[in-house]
């Protein structure tokens, strides 16, 4: 466990820790750690709570997190290398590499089959896999659309298909909306892992352990926890009510998302998020995307990453949940393109993202600030513990001047 000391600071986050607290006693977060940077050093780090509820195990700075879709920061970085090297070009049809998905069909609008299409306007980019603007969905999340039934159908997600099947299955599949003509939360970074092992001819885990792992030091993130670390793996938990994400009760989620999930290799190598990972390790890769010491990407290719990436008029939007309006996506996270109400002027350029079960991560360039979350709790993406822990730590700042 690296990358943990930590350094003096003049900011005071007792309110940001305290915030974190509150949610373990009201049983609404088993256990969560906290780490924040100034600049690259970390000048807060904070454990509360459980890793085991049931047996009593406190949470430490060394347990290991199911962190879901921070896997997908993981996998911009390695296309991004591979842009840098001139391996791959951001802009270029995807299809040169992956025929399968050349001469896309798009669903028409209010589509009540599947086979209601029509062509797609342009091809598939690298650009469009890495911002979900692809045209592709997780068929998760409208259950009962034409294009969710086909996805169960093809068996898109299932962690038995490998990256080359999956693309495979998603061939005769339609898009749905034309590429670049929107933005839906989707498969297309695990498309982007397959490009990746076609024009490297490496498999995936491969690659980002001799491209990120081993020269960032990440030496506990991988998409199995080896067999002698299985108890360093926090417990698992679902909260009381999904539509009252502060309700206090928890309980314990075994085999989720499936039996064995992350303790046994499988055939796919979820590039969007099968990824366990530490505290330490996600400080490093995030630390290696900040200015003022060595860094992952070129500088340019950092600042790209944190430039809001969708047409005029594109923001994310989430079935149930509506359109965040001010908020873009750039490569491999959010980024805040207008605060909203009451938000911090420091938070204004922030990228950021999260996995499901409530890991975060954040950059808040305005603020020279950093900051990462870690717990274990379903459905736990942009849940209201992350808002409110990033609210006091800007008010911190601002109070320091």
């Amino acid at each position: 466990m690296t990358g943990l000391t930590i350094s003096p600071s003049r900011f005071d986050f007792s309110d940001a820790r305290r915030a974190l607290d509150a949610h373990v006693d009201n049983a609404v977060l088993p256990g969560v750690l906290s780490a924040l940077l100034v600049g690259r050093d970390l000048v807060d780090l904070h454990c509360a709570g459980f890793a085991d509820r049931e047996q009593k195990v406190p949470m430490r700075p060394d347990h290991l997190f199911r962190i879901f879709s921070n896997t997908k920061l993981v996998t911009t970085c390695a296309a991004l290398l591979l842009v840098e090297a001139g391996e791959l070009d951001l802009d270029a049809p995807v299809s040169r590499h992956l025929p399968q998905l050349a001469d896309r069909r798009v669903l028409r609008p209010g589509a009540r089959t599947i086979d209601d299409t029509e062509p797609a306007r342009s091809e598939i980019t690298l650009r469009h896999l890495l911002t979900h603007s692809a045209g592709l969905t997780y068929g998760l999340f409208d259950p009962g659309t034409p294009i969710s039934r086909a996805y169960g159908a093809a068996r898109i997600m299932s962690p038995e298909l490998t990256l080359a099947e999956m693309v495979d299955a998603l061939a005769p599949l339609p898009l749905t909306y034309h590429p670049g003509a929107g933005w839906e939360y989707s498969i297309a970074i695990d498309v982007a892992a397959r490009l990746i092992e076609v024009v490297t001819g490496e498999r995936f885990d491969t690659f980002v352990s001799r491209r990120i792992f081993e020269p960032l030091g990440m030496r506990e993130t991988g998409f199995v926890v080896p067999a002698g670390e299985h108890a360093r793996l926090a417990a698992y938990y679902a909260g009381a009510d999904l539509r009252a994400p502060l309700a206090p009760g928890l309980t314990r989620a075994e085999n989720s998302p499936y039996p064995g999930a992350f303790l046994r290799p499988v055939a796919r190598l979820n590039a969007g998020g099968g990824l366990v990972s530490s505290l330490s390790d996600m400080i490093a890769l995030v630390r290696s995307l900040l200015p003022d010491g060595p860094t992952l990407l070129a500088p340019d290719t950092i600042a790209m990453m944190m430039r809001n990436q969708l047409p005029e008029g594109v923001w994310l939007k989430f079935p149930g949940f509506g359109e965040y309006r001010g908020m873009g996506f750039g490569l491999g996270g959010a980024v805040t393109h207008t605060t909203a109400h009451g938000e911090s002027p420091l938070a204004l350029g922030e990228f950021q993202w999260g996995g499901i079960a409530g890991t975060h991560w954040w950059i808040a360039p305005r603020a020279n600030l950093a900051g990462l979350l870690m717990t274990q709790r379903q459905m736990a993406f942009w849940h209201p513990y992350f808002f409110e822990f990033k609210r006091h730590v800007y008010a911190a700042i601002e109070r320091a001047g």
